[in-house]
């Protein structure tokens, strides 16, 4: 089996901090998801997540105006350069100090960086060279008195103006100018938010916090300037000079009109302008936004998207879309304004996900989180299309039916509910005699019991999902149950999992009823079944993964995985990483689609693959889920320089009394005597980089996490695995393509598959003739169906070939079907894929067909009265 898993998405956190911002073409949009940046194709409808990742996370964001280039910084001011097109980091940074704004220059030659007080423009580093020290500093601006919030170039990069906490703006050129002095537009009675250049440069917009817009307009001429009085707001306007840029520095700028948006409670949290449209868009701290055409000050409209804080807002270069941003709920919007309809709305879970469920097809995922929601996730786009919420606590465990049309879902409310994915509706709702909470479920293969296990009652709840009836409840643990599990295989047998140290293994529909007992060493986390059914996996809370044979329930192997778990020192920890013990065990474990490896993960930053063939328990892979620094338990070592003279680590220090705004200095803890660092009362805390749940697809071509960064996919990356086999001396790209011009396609074919090269394969696979396909498929060497099926899966996904695809699948299912189905587990994940990939053309077809029945009918009609007449 492959290893070489590579991270693919982010799908379960859209949004985190920072700023949001639209691609030049508008089509896209990018939204820093904790210390990586990911990218939403509004027209394709799909999502992407950027390879690379910031220390810590992600603060501002910027992206060139020919968007190759990419800057993101993080929270300490550490920036990487990077490649937006490949996503390759090209260059690493440190601006020393945190920032508030970046932004590229229109003609993409400089960085402006907000540096505390000071402004620093960067000369942008050439992306096609190589350097030493590509960031070059091209001047260093001062005057703000306190801390710089935004930067906003003129359209002409030859100036640009900057908004502080000091309630001004200040207006500066990018090089000295003869006589020349930063203008300061003052007036404001609060922080300035924005400041914004009108498309001629004959007019300045600035927009205060506490919900005032100044219009700057030219003063009059310095000979009529002593006979007016400085109070006068109704200044008149004088015509600019034909250079825009010597017309924006050299005017004598002067408030023209004052504007209060007048929303009572509130206050201006983002804002952003639209030069060519005139366009200002707004977000208040009440979760509404309003958008404004100026310089008339027209309100357009006003709309409550959130119930919090907008942290972010951007607009598309056409003006045409607003995105949003809030970050308490991590929420990420695209609204259309002028139709008043959504093009896009996202929302991550609020609190932790804990657990997660593929669907049998390998394109949906299902996560259940801390908030009581259900989630339903496609693979393929990266995008919630389905939200549940009936659930009022949080959801500790989901599951799919074999055929996937039903969703189940336990939580420590006392219910398990289903939930018809067809109808999009929660049609049973499951509960026991007597109230208990629910952490672990299982669906039998069938599809018609479910099973729960409770964590006060220790027992095992049967319910029938035809009738929503209780069938049985099983009881013999005596301690709270963690796993349930079915048998794949259908042998009506249900393992269960409990703190008590102990596995039964229950025959729930057989008369004997019987129940074996299997005894550990210490608590079990978590209980897996083999695909085949004949080996059953615990793993226990002293780090260990134990393997039984069900049949005769004797041990087969053992695993001692501590060492391999392990890492990560919290900032409160006592101990070094090696030697704490509270991420040394495994909490949730899935086999591979072929049973060959098993996936385990637990409450640190690793994720561990082993192989257990054959009685071996090798360590085939580590996968670190994240290196953002943000997180509690991603250093191995603590930082000795984070250490204040009184001992203490200054990232437990509580400094939330500093802050600059009132909701944010406010102090949630409870009454009573307070623990230092260690009050638990305290509302503010550092997230820990874990793994709750993680599943393998059932394709076997991708394994999912249910992380604290969200819900991250890693999948098998063909393009970069160059893995050949039976190679000879004589065999090249050019000896195969030799051989199909001979027109022996059979060979060329085989030759091609032992080199391993997709385009290769690819061209000869499209070079044979429609005729000869079903005598090819049927000379095909048996040891190559595998890598044929996968590929014809894979083509048929993207090529336009839809009929020649077929036939290719037909004649291999013909050909070799009872090969297949004896050998159904060594080929499961190859025949998932090919189901994916039919099921995928089965769905556009017939929306196809379904979106243009009424057009065919009309054009039916159509024909008819012509013939009448």
């Amino acid at each position: 089996m492959k290893a070489n898993y590579q991270f693919s998405n982010i799908c379960g956190t859209v949004y985190r901090q920072g700023n949001i911002l639209f691609t030049l073409d508008g089509n896209s949009l990018l939204s820093p998801v904790g210390n990586r940046v990911a990218v939403f194709d509004l027209i394709n409808n799909k999502s992407r997540t950027l390879p690379f990742e910031n220390r810590k996370n992600i603060a501002a964001i910027s992206l060139s105006p020919n968007a190759s280039l990419l800057i993101s910084v993080d929270e300490d001011g550490r920036a990487l350069l990077v490649n937006f097109g490949r996503g390759v980091v090209l260059h690493h940074f440190n601006f020393q100090k945190p920032v508030n704004d970046v932004q590229f220059s229109p003609d993409g030659k400089y960085i402006a960086v907000t540096h505390d007080s000071h402004v620093q423009v960067w000369r942008t580093p050439n992306h096609l060279v190589r350097e030493f020290a590509p960031f070059v500093l091209h001047r260093t601006y001062t005057g703000h008195h306190d801390e710089v919030l935004s930067i906003r170039w003129s359209p002409d990069s030859k100036c640009f103006i900057t908004t502080s906490r000091d309630m001004t703006a200040r207006l500066f050129t990018l090089d000295p100018l003869e006589g020349f002095r930063p203008k300061t537009f003052a007036g404001h009675r609060d922080a300035v938010i924005g400041a914004y250049f009108s498309a001629k440069g004959r007019a300045i917009y600035t927009v205060s916090r506490d919900g005032a817009v100044f219009t700057w307009k030219a003063k009059k001429t310095e000979e009529d300037k002593e006979d007016m009085d400085p109070a006068d707001d109704n200044v008149r306007v004088v015509p600019t000079s034909s250079d825009a840029s010597d017309s924006i520095v050299m005017t004598r700028w002067g408030v023209h009109e004052r504007n209060y948006f007048n929303v009572p409670n509130t206050k201006v949290a983002c804002t952003t302008f639209h030069p060519s449209s005139n366009l200002l868009v707004v977000g208040f701290s009440t979760g509404v936004f309003g958008l404004w055409e100026l310089p008339q000050f027209t309100n357009i409209h006003t709309l409550s998207i959130s119930q919090e804080k907008i942290s972010s807002v951007t607009i598309s270069p056409s003006g045409e879309w607003l995105a949003f941003g809030a970050r308490k709920l991590g929420q990420l919007l695209v609204w259309e304004w002028q139709s008043e309809s959504y093009i896009l709305k996202q929302q991550g879970h609020y609190f932790d996900m804990n657990t997660l469920g593929y669907a049998a097809d390998g394109q949906t995922i299902a996560t259940g989180g801390d908030d009581g929601k259900l989630k339903v996730w496609s693979v393929h786009s990266g995008f919630c299309f389905v939200t549940f919420s009936e659930h009022t606590a949080p959801v500790m465990d989901v599951a799919f039916t074999k055929q996937g049309s039903v969703l189940f879902s336990a939580s420590l409310d006392g219910t398990v509910r289903a939930f018809d994915l067809i109808r999009y509706r929660n049609f049973r709702t499951f509960t026991s005699p007597s109230p208990v909470q629910f952490s672990a479920l299982a669906v039998d293969p069938s599809g018609e019991v479910v099973a729960a296990g409770s964590t006060d009652s220790f027992e095992v709840f049967l319910w029938s999902v035809q009738t929503g009836k209780l069938l049985d409840v099983l009881s013999g643990h005596e301690a709270p149950i963690s796993s349930l599990v079915f048998c794949p295989s259908g042998a009506n047998q249900l393992a269960s999992g409990s703190w008590d140290r102990t596995v039964r293994i229950w025959s729930v529909f057989g008369r004997s009823r019987g129940v074996e007992t299997l005894t550990l060493s210490s608590d079990v986390l978590s209980v897996a079944f083999r695909p085949d059914g004949a080996e059953i996996a615990a793993s226990t809370l002293d780090g260990q993964i134990t393997f039984f044979d069900v049949r005769s329930s004797k041990q087969t192997n053992m695993i001692d995985g501590r060492k391999d778990i392990s890492g990560g020192r919290k900032a409160d920890d006592r101990v070094s990483a090696a030697n704490s013990s509270s991420t040394k065990a495994f909490t949730s474990m899935a086999y591979t689609a072929d049973g060959t490896c098993i996936l385990a993960g637990g409450n640190s930053k690793y994720v561990v693959l082993y192989d257990v063939r054959e009685g071996e328990g090798a360590l085939v892979k580590k996968f670190q889920i994240s290196e953002n620094l943000s997180l509690d338990g991603t250093e191995e070592f603590l930082d000795s320089r984070k250490v204040n003279s009184a001992g203490i680590n200054t990232d437990l220090i509580d400094d939330r009394g500093d802050a600059s705004d009132l909701e944010d200095r406010m102090d949630t803890t409870l009454p009573g005597a307070a623990r230092g660092a260690g009050d638990m009362s305290v509302r503010k805390y550092r997230q820990e980089a874990r793994t709750k749940c993680v599943r393998f697809s059932p394709t076997g071509r991708a394994w999912a996490a249910a992380s604290t960064e969200g819900l991250l996919i890693y999948s098998l990356d063909d393009t970069l695995a160059f893995d050949p086999f039976d190679l000879t001396i004589d065999l090249t790209p050019q000896s195969v393509l030799d051989v199909l011009a001979e027109r022996e396609f059979l060979k060329a074919l085989v030759l091609a598959f032992r080199l391993n090269e997709k385009s290769l394969i690819q061209r000869i696979y499209e070079s044979i003739p429609r005729s000869d396909v079903r005598l090819v498929a049927r000379q095909v060497p048996v040891v190559y169906i595998s890598a044929l099926l996968q590929f014809i899966a894979e083509h048929l996904e993207k090529s336009p070939h839809l009929e020649f695809d077929l036939l290719w699948i037909r004649a291999v299912l013909m050909a070799y079907g009872r090969y297949l189905r004896d050998r159904s587990g060594e080929f499961a994940p190859v025949l998932r894929a090919a189901q994916k990939a039919l099921g995928d053309v089965e769905q556009s077809i017939s929306r196809l067909c379904d979106e243009n029945t009424s057009t065919l009918r009309y054009m039916i009609d159509q024909s008819k009265a012509r013939q009448m007449r």
